[in-house]
């Protein structure tokens, strides 16, 4: 029912059961008003028969009178109610809005129009449609525009029906003079049909978005990637041409003062000999003066006399072997450019083995020892990131997956594809091994920990580092013992290689391995050597470079 404009005035024709506008308002012998269809149901129900106001008892149900001053002025407040929404609620129909077909004056936003009537009404003209029982049986639409073209052109019908077979509506005259043995369908039926499909084309459409937008996604998170990539490259280039350009200039600087240093000593040796000679020449002028005054004089007896002191030259330094020679600059760049070269190939060396261990260790695995593989005389620590010999044998359950005789232990976790880096601490050991080794190493009895055997290793036995690849161990070319070992593994190129951490140095790398199964990490502590090998193996959580 239409909404009045004031609570107030609506609260007055409210029925007390349905709380709406009173429909066929009748009176109760006490004097309240409900719909006759709320009190009669109401009284249906309970008995004795009550007022639902004032709960007044009737023994004999009342009959009910018909309040006609209250259904007139229900009948006035739903007219008012509906003149008010007329004028304050319709929308004026804009460009683009179906107009109602009905209004006079300023033409109004349609409500609905009739597939019978096959015109567009406003909410205040579709009413008769609403309330008229000859009305309410006609087909009401969402309103659309050129209602004549739901009519069949040929015959005047309103388009109803669907022809299967030739894939066009009808009317119902179509289907008895022109498609009588087609397959036709009401077109409410065709209706739904398409729009089940139409469902569900949209359902694939929003699918199709959906793949193309995480593509969007993941063609950005590449770019981001890229981006990332590239600026981590030019700062590791600006590094890198940072720190040749830095040991260009300290090579040049040394030839600069190598050259220098040359040239001040020949300077040094010529200023020394040119003052020497200065001096000669100043006690030679002296003489020179002496002899001639002498020469001037006519006392013959003075110049007798002082003849024998002033006839021989002054002593003075033979120089005729004496020379300064030059120092040879000649192949000065040429060396230095040599060992520079020399010096930035180690550089280069070091610089991208440090780039490489960089990159290694983005595949870092937080790795744990398994204690069910553990040989019985080893200690592990209780988080099962640290082991060493006890030196004491415990008694544990002797299984398959257990080193009975070698003092090792496996890592938990494996690489069976792709990469796997771990880092150990063998800061402060005598002897310990490292690496990884297949899952089906023999673990029982006396074996050698070899490449032959499944493993893949390096070990330390006092000063020296060893690898080996067969049943002999080959000593390895290291300048200094590492105290943190990071160990790499590339299943698919079938490569284990293994790092100097703190050094940033390439220990050492096996090469075209072929792996079939597990690959697990494989822990050696070696044994305590009464205290002087009693550190523990520690793996460490990766420091990225």
């Amino acid at each position: 029912m239409a909404a009045a404009s004031s609570s107030l005035s609506k609260n007055r024709f409210l029925c007390s059961i349905c709380l709406d506008v009173f429909t066929d308002p009748v009176s109760t012998p006490c004097g309240h008003n409900f719909c006759k269809k709320c009190i009669t149901q109401h009284w249906n129900i309970n008995v004795p028969y009550q007022c639902p106001n004032c709960k007044k008892i009737f023994y004999t149900r009342p009959e009910l009178q018909v309040n006609t001053f209250v259904s007139e002025m229900v009948s006035h407040f739903r007219q008012s109610a509906q003149q008010r929404a007329s004028s304050s609620e319709q929308q004026a129909a804009e460009p683009g809005d179906v107009p109602c077909d009905v209004c006079t004056g300023p033409k109004v936003k349609a409500l609905k129009s009739c597939l019978v009537c096959l015109v567009s009404y406003c909410e205040t003209h579709l009413e008769p449609h609403l309330t008229a029982s000859g009305l309410k049986r006609h087909q009401l639409i969402d309103p659309v525009e050129n209602l004549e073209g739901r009519m069949c052109m040929k015959h005047d019908k309103l388009l109803e029906l669907f022809c299967k077979t030739d894939q066009m509506c009808l009317c119902m005259l179509c289907t008895v003079l022109d498609h009588k043995s087609h397959d036709v369908v009401p077109l409410k039926e065709e209706y739904e049909r398409k729009k089940s499909k139409l469902g569900k084309t949209g359902a694939e459409i929003q699918q199709m978005i959906k793949e193309r937008r995480l593509k969007i996604q993941g063609f950005q998170r590449s770019v981001s990637i890229s981006r990332k990539n590239a600026d981590r490259e030019i700062a590791n280039s600006n590094h890198v041409f940072t720190e040749l350009k830095e040991a260009i200039e300290r090579n040049q600087a040394k030839l600069i003062k190598t050259a220098e240093e040359k040239h001040r000593m020949t300077e040094k040796q010529a200023e020394g000999f040119i003052k020497e000679l200065e001096q000669e020449i100043s006690e030679l002028k002296k003489r020179s003066d002496e002899l001639e005054q002498l020469s001037r004089s006519e006392d013959h007896l003075n110049l007798v006399q002082k003849f024998p002191s002033l006839d021989a030259a002054p002593p003075t330094k033979n120089w005729t072997q004496v020379k300064i020679c030059p120092p040879s600059y000649e192949g000065t760049v040429r060396t230095t450019v040599d060992q520079l070269v020399e010096m930035l190939k180690n550089e280069m060396k070091k610089l991208l083995t440090k780039f490489e261990l960089k990159i290694v260790q983005q595949y870092a695995v937080d790795v744990t020892l398994d204690p069910d593989t553990a040989n019985p005389q080893l200690i592990l620590s209780e988080d099962g990131k640290q082991v060493h010999d006890g030196t004491v044998w415990k008694d544990l359950p002797e299984t398959p997956k257990r080193f009975s005789h070698g003092l090792c232990v496996l890592g938990k976790q494996f690489v069976s594809s792709g990469k796997f880096y771990f880092e150990v601490q063998v800061k402060g050991k005598t002897k310990w091994a490292l690496g990884v080794a297949r899952e089906s190493v023999n673990r029982k009895g006396l074996f050698s920990v070899s490449l032959k055997n499944g493993y893949w290793t390096i070990r330390l036995n006092n000063e020296n580092i060893y690898h080996a690849p067969t049943e002999s161990l080959v000593l390895l070319s290291q300048k200094s013992k590492p105290e943190k070992v990071g160990v790499f593994v590339d299943y698919d190129e079938g490569l284990v290689s293994f790092y100097d951490v703190d050094a940033a140095a390439l220990i050492y790398t096996y090469t075209g391995c072929s792996f079939t199964e597990k690959l697990h990490p494989v822990f050696s502590p070696f044994a305590n050597q009464d205290g002087k090998n009693s550190a523990p193996l520690i793996i460490c959580p990766v420091n990225y470079t």
